[in-house]
């Protein structure tokens, strides 16, 4: 039931995003811009995202190390299948899911494999503020988002010095857990509880390595600039369009970082409606006519959604696994947070 909710919740937001997205455009004229879109540039698009791709399956490498080392090329299919899940499936079941197949493979705890991909939401949600705050100068935030760059630099900061802290100095997140946390539970409960929070430090080792931090904050600005420069890919298809286009890198880096941030709120799966409206309006605050925006933005959305969402099926089948484990995987993860 609780799932249902949440499932109608995101496509309901979804809905109003969609609609923001395309009130007051022309479709025709959306279809006339997509008929005229050169399609041979979503070749080097697709293949630029995929070495952010390997770069992602480097990170994750370069975190578990402390716990065990695997080889990339059998992480690859695992990230894969993860970001399939994410696309297909509602509330970011592909995060679990990811965590479910590191589990079944290579046996690696969900606790500290949830524990490492939170980290990773940390740090991307850190460079796409960066790139929102490099790209300021350059390409400014209209005033409406101001507020929302804030809040949400604010929270992202917040959550990277926690886990530093916690990493650091383990005999200071024990304490607080037994005064906390600890001191109202159950004998039973807090077995598992303690458990769980060994294996979620587990999962938070490399902090406490400041090398390692920085590696995995250059390895994330890599990912997300190679994402980028999908976008500006993607862009080349459209640029002899008399329609606003091209617009400057800064912009499409302003672009990726907010519909980014944006796509962490609820909606249907793979994002619809939260990945396009914001990309449609930070375009149009450019000069990009709204029709061949919005054009774009779904070309740019679908070339990200499909080749990874097809892949990863492709690797979900061939590790035999059933599409009725991906409820297994809800079932353990929520386990895993909840009681170790």
């Amino acid at each position: 039931m609780k799932k249902n909710l949440r499932l109608v919740f995101g496509v309901a937001v979804s809905v109003v995003f969609l609609y923001l997205a395309v009130r007051g455009l022309d479709l025709k004229e959306v279809v006339h811009w997509l008929a005229e879109a050169d399609y041979y540039w979503l070749f080097p698009a697709i293949a630029i995202y995929f070495v952010g791709v390997w770069g992602r399956t480097w990170r994750w490498h370069y975190m578990l190390r402390p716990i065990k080392v695997i080889p990339l090329i059998r992480l690859f299919p695992i990230t894969c299948i993860g970001y399939m899940g994410n696309n297909v499936f509602p509330a970011r079941a592909g995060e679990v899911l990811r965590a479910y197949v590191l589990k079944r493979s290579e046996d690696v705890s969900m606790s500290s494999s949830l524990a490492m991909i939170v980290v990773e939401r940390v740090f991307d949600g850190l460079v796409m503020l960066l790139f929102v705050f490099i790209a300021l100068p350059f390409a400014p935030v209209p005033s409406s988002l101001r507020a929302l760059v804030i809040a949400a630099s604010g929270l992202f900061l917040a959550a990277l010095l926690v886990f530093i802290t916690l990493a650091s100095k383990p005999g200071l997140a024990e304490k607080i857990y037994e005064r906390t946390i600890r001191r109202f539970l159950s004998e039973t409960m807090q077995e598992k509880v303690d458990g769980f929070i060994y294996r979620f430090m587990e999962g938070l080792y490399f902090f406490r390595n400041g090398s390692d931090v920085i590696m995995v904050f250059v390895t994330s600005v890599f990912i997300w600039l190679a994402e980028t420069f999908k976008y500006w890919f993607i862009m080349q298809a459209f640029v002899h369009m008399d329609a606003g286009f091209p617009v400057p890198f800064f912009v499409l880096m302003l672009m990726n970082g907010i519909v980014n941030l944006a796509t962490t709120l609820p909606s249907a799966p793979g994002y619809i409606g939260t990945f396009d409206a914001p990309g449609v309006a930070v375009l149009e605050a450019y000069g990009v006519r709204g029709s061949v925006a919005f054009g774009y933005t779904i070309v740019l959305h679908a070339a990200l959604w499909v080749p990874i969402t097809l892949l990863g099926v492709y690797f979900f089948r061939r590790a035999r696994i059933g599409w009725n484990e991906v409820d297994t995987a809800r079932v353990q993860g929520a386990q895993s947070t909840s009681s170790g």
